[in-house]
């Protein structure tokens, strides 16, 4: 190896892993700094959840086509707009005067995001070969639990000594980082393709648009018009897998699916986020409501997942270079499901000790998958699929956990009523978070068949 690609391949990390670190901490950081915002703007609860929930819809909605833009006019371009995007982007929210400018500042940010999101696995897939993949990709997820994990401290000392705006001004650092180095990136394999490919622009529109109605049909699924939403999301899915059938150059190749490690690989995912990502939701309510933990000793507590995901995630994208990585992933997932098994018996008498310890089980879990995974996905495509595969992966993540907060706010529901969570309603909420854990342990369970069923990894042709 040359000197000069040895230094190309680190750079394409550093690019990678800062712009997985952003995300993640963004997301974290900002939760806590909402009712700061709301004090500041008098905004309603409804806003707050908008200020969430708009940045995830319009992501989601974003990925594949950005990702099959990238695959058509260069990876590092499209790449290097979305850091561009989203960093002019926080910049405006940091000084926006309004709640409205704010949301609309959040929207142009889940578009930046989708532009790096749906390329920044792809470029790593595209210059490191398959022996060196599964270190990389482990480094690269890494980077997202350390950002989930430093986000809600930092953001809470931001926001408490300077100001919400500052997590937003923070974020300007890496992001002027990452735009420096995306610059000095000078790869053939991250440029424009040489096939004359259109870009699908009709079937742009109508995935964008189904998705859409989907993820919002799932965020209110228990009204009529949530139901309204999904059913019409559901039928524009379905015309969207019709016309891409029919389509030359599609948006997404549907007959990447035919290959049984890419799509095993894919709904393995879907499965585990499903199963997860309600996990530190739930029990944040449980330790501050239920174990009386001030929010301060909750995040403390919770941490002990991601930084145990941090540590091992390297390791276990390592051991997917060496090993099959369906039976690294497998055994991840059984993992994690025995970590939420043990949680569908939550109670008051549950000791600290036990919960730091069931935590650990979990970021064991979710390392030995995440990157073992994503290793299994990319190297099952040929290198003009990339980006499109990388973005299929994550909204496969982003679906997952949409539908876990969905089953997660049903169970709450049924339980408590119209009833606000409290100490003296803890055992009603007791029932609904061990009925939550109880189905998504089981989830998991299920989610080891497929992931075992996906076969052997193979180099594409």
């Amino acid at each position: 190896m040359n000197a000069d690609n040895k230094s190309q391949k680190t750079l394409a990390l550093l690019v990678a892993t800062l712009s997985s670190f952003l995300t993640p901490f963004m997301s974290s950081a900002i939760n806590i700094a909402l009712p700061s915002i709301a004090r500041e703007f008098s905004a309603d609860a409804v806003f707050l959840s908008w200020l969430v929930t708009a940045f995830l819809l319009t992501a989601t909605t974003l990925l594949i086509p950005f990702g099959r833009i990238s695959d058509i006019y260069g990876r590092r371009k499209i790449f290097f707009l979305g850091v561009s995007v989203f960093s002019l982007a926080s910049l405006l929210c940091a000084i926006s005067t309004s709640d409205k400018m704010l949301l609309a500042f959040r929207v142009l940010q889940g578009i930046g995001n989708a532009m790096m999101f749906g390329t920044s696995i792809a470029i790593l897939i595209s210059v490191f070969p398959p022996g060196e993949r599964g270190r990389a990709l482990g480094i690269n997820v890494a980077a997202v639990y350390i950002g989930l994990s430093v986000g809600p401290s930092f953001g809470g000392v931001l926001t408490h000594y300077i100001s919400w705006r500052a997590i937003f001004a923070f974020s300007l650092l890496p992001s002027a980082v990452t735009v420096f180095f995306t610059l000095r990136l000078k790869l053939p394999a991250l440029e424009q393709t040489e096939r004359k490919e259109k870009f699908d622009f009709i079937g742009s529109v109508l995935f964008s648009l189904s998705i859409f109605s989907l993820m919002l049909g799932l965020s209110q699924v228990s009204t009529l018009k949530g139901k309204t939403w999904f059913l019409l999301g559901g039928l524009g899915m379905a015309l969207f897998f019709f016309y891409q059938v029919r389509n030359e150059s599609p948006l997404f190749n549907i007959r990447l699916f035919k290959d049984r490690v890419f799509a095993f690989s894919n709904l393995a995912a879907f499965i585990n986020y499903c199963a997860t990502s309600a996990v530190s939701f739930l029990l944040s309510i449980f330790l501050q409501d239920v174990k009386t933990l001030t929010a301060r000793e909750a995040g403390l507590v919770l941490l002990c997942q991601p930084i145990t995901q941090a540590v091992l995630s390297p390791l276990a994208g390592a051991l997917s270079d060496r090993i099959q990585p369906r039976i690294v992933a497998s055994i991840g997932m059984s993992i994690t499901a025995l970590g939420l098994a043990a949680f569908s018996s939550l109670n008051t008498e549950m000791s600290l000790l036990f919960i730091i310890a069931v935590l650990v089980v979990l970021g064991l879990g979710f390392a030995l998958f995440s990157s073992p995974n994503t290793n299994a996905v990319m190297g099952a495509v040929s290198k003009e699929f990339y980006g499109v595969a990388s973005a299929a992966l994550a909204t496969m993540r982003l679906a997952g956990g949409m539908v876990a907060m969905t089953l997660t706010t049903l169970f709450i529901a049924t339980f408590l009523g119209g009833s606000r969570l409290s100490p003296e309603n803890s055992p009603l909420f007791l029932k609904s978070a061990k009925t939550a854990f109880t189905v998504f342990a089981l989830f998991c369970a299920i989610g080891v068949f497929p992931s075992l069923a996906r076969g052997k990894s193979e180099k594409p042709k």
